[in-house]
């Protein structure tokens, strides 16, 4: 479970002393330190499965990976905070510019898990006293679970609920092993939590279907208790998999880890599902056998999502959250970020961040930069470090998308990896479609400048919505392309946002350099070593057709800048002197469009 779903974070230690310790203060440091390693080592079963301790296994506590060699991170944050007695004296590799680090991002965020799990007290919260009595605990699920399931033993256990093997033993499923997720309607205490529970069978329904997904059957409730009735796989979860082969994989396995966690993330996000708790707990195998299928478990924390939507709540599990949901204010991108923390771990066997404390594993994760110096990145392929270094982007719009992934080097040869539609397209498209001829004209020009490795992307998603015999693609066949590719429960809604979206296309055509131009994304160019020599290979073509006299007044308007802006002063660089035309300054900041973030940092 994640952040929403563990207990509460016990109070983190931010001080440290500043000089160097004692022999004696090293001695029992190294005490402490072997002592939490045996309480974890006593967490796993014999079988070499893990399993949470009673009350909750820390985050901090030690990497729940024995084969972890420290963050390089750690050197980046201060030991101790000269208010608690410590010495002014700077530390050494110390980033903070001020005698006292920054406030812990992790203390607004335990009080939100708090209330949202309800562990405030009510008056504290300043709830209502009677608010949580009333709640309306009636989901209008299945009644007369226990007439056609026995539950068998408990298999996994959460903050909300507990998971056991059970049986049917009436209807369809007769005879059949299932797993059941009991969710006490006594731990419902919030709307918040009852709301969770209502979206996850909600969303486990929209996405019933794919095979790296685990099949939802039927929701049961009485009075004490929710049913979630699901598939049971009983191959252990990735988690497991990774310690039994000594802390990571070969690239080839890895790669066939990595093709079914993105399969399935890309189908979620194209039917407008954010999962928002991705990590090796919540991928099972189905069976106990090597080659067994992997499947995603476990949406209490996942919700919908719209293509230009920003989440602001703040869930998921310490060590693989995004820097974007730590400043709340995300989208899909969020999920990749996580699963590049998996790759990452999959490849060399340690995780890309961590600290004692969990405000440490936030700072590392806003802050730190993953290595790929130690062993054995140094012997793994360019393509593998590639993969992993453009998932963990922290800038989520440099971020390659699930789809994108599936198209990257390192897969694209894959036992013949399929590349998904990519919900980032229509969001490009809707871009596209509303920007300036100027824009368009500019777009068009670094479109030509690709190279036919980065191109792939693109020809896979124009074929995918089918363009007709001419070569054309129109906003019907988004549409069909959409309905194809979209589950039932999500047609209706879905398609006709996204169709909402791009009315500008209702009466035109696309080409396929036209397409080009529109679905491609300047920032993830940006992100890409050669990115000066295609925004200098684009503006060489922009120039010879395209590039005309503009007064910065025009731009501006182009721009969309608001008129408090001190247009002349902002944009005084962006046109030449000589002849009025776009300098190379002002084609880049062309190609990206209006931002409020640019002109920002112009100014």
């Amino acid at each position: 479970m994640g952040l929403c779903n563990g207990k509460p974070s016990a109070p983190e230690t931010e001080s440290e002393p500043a000089a160097v310790p004692s022999k004696k203060k090293q001695e029992n440091e190294k005490e402490r330190k072997e002592e939490g390693e045996e309480k974890e080592e006593k967490g796993r079963k014999k079988d070499g499965e893990l399993v949470e301790e009673k009350g909750g296994r820390k985050p901090w506590g030690s990497p729940f990976l024995p084969f972890y060699s420290p963050s390089p991170a750690h050197s980046l944050f201060p030991k101790k905070s000269p208010s608690n007695g410590g010495s002014a004296t700077p530390t050494p590799n110390r980033v903070f510019k001020l005698p006292f680090p920054p406030p812990s991002p992790a203390k607004h965020i335990r009080a939100l898990l708090a209330r949202r799990q309800g562990l405030v007290k009510c008056n504290e919260a300043g709830i209502p006293q009677d608010e949580a009595s009333g709640l309306d605990k009636n989901f209008g699920f299945l009644k007369g679970f226990a007439e056609k399931y026995e539950l068998g033993e408990e298999v996994g256990r959460g903050h909300f609920g507990y998971t056991c093997c059970g049986r049917s033993k009436k209807g369809e499923l007769k005879g059949q092993r299932v797993a059941v997720k009991v969710i006490p309607k006594a731990k419902m205490t919030t709307s918040i939590s009852i709301e969770d529970v209502r979206r996850e069978v909600k969303i486990l329904k929209a996405l019933s279907g794919h095979e790296n997904l685990v099949q939802f059957y039927d929701a049961y409730e009485d009075i004490e208790n929710v049913y979630i009735i699901m598939e049971l796989c009983e191959g252990g979860e990735l988690l497991d998999k990774i310690l039994s082969r000594g802390g990571k994989y070969s690239e080839e396995d890895a790669k066939a880890v990595m093709v079914q966690i993105l399969n399935v993330i890309s189908f979620c996000h194209l039917q407008g599902v954010v999962h928002r708790d991705l990590k090796p707990e919540n991928f099972l195998f189905t069976t106990k056998d090597e080659n067994s299928q992997l499947k995603a478990i476990d949406f209490g924390l996942s919700d919908f999502v719209k293509p230009d939507e920003r989440l602001n709540d703040i869930v998921g599990s310490a060590y693989y959250v995004a820097p974007e949901v730590l400043h709340r204010s995300y989208n899909t991108e969020a999920d990749v970020w996580s699963i590049g923390v998996i790759a990452y771990i999959l490849l060399c066997g340690s995780r890309p961040f961590w600290a004692r404390t969990e405000s440490g594993i936030f700072r590392a994760v806003l802050k730190a930069d993953p290595s790929f110096s130690e062993p054995p990145w140094p012997s793994l392929s360019p393509e593998a470090k590639d993969f992993v270094k453009r998932l963990l982007s922290k800038d989520p719009r440099r971020r390659m998308t699930a789809a994108q992934a599936l198209g990257h080097p390192w897969l694209r040869s894959f036992n013949s990896v399929k590349v998904p539609l990519d919900i980032l397209i229509f969001r490009l498209m809707k871009a596209y479609t509303c920007s300036s001829s100027l824009r368009k004209a500019a777009l068009r020009a670094l479109s030509k400048s690709l190279t036919m490795d980065e191109i792939f992307y693109l020809k896979r998603q124009f074929i995918l919505l089918e363009p007709n015999k001419n070569g054309y693609i129109t906003l019907e066949n988004i549409k069909m392309a959409f309905l194809k590719h979209a589950t039932d429960a999500m047609k209706e809604p879905r398609v006709q946002d996204i169709i909402a979206s791009l009315n500008a296309l209702q009466y035109r055509r696309m080409d396929f350099d036209e397409f080009c131009a529109a679905a491609i994304s300047v920032h993830q160019l940006e992100a890409l070593g050669r990115w000066e020599q295609h925004a200098r290979s684009a503006y060489d073509l922009f120039e010879k057709d395209g590039n005309r006299a503009i007064v910065i007044e025009e731009l501006a308007s182009e721009l969309g800048l608001s008129p408090t802006v001190p247009v002349h002063a902002v944009l005084h660089d962006w046109i030449r002197h000589t002849d009025g035309k776009l300098s190379f300054l002002g084609f880049v900041r062309l190609l990206h469009g209006p931002s409020s973030r640019i002109f920002v940092k112009v100014h």
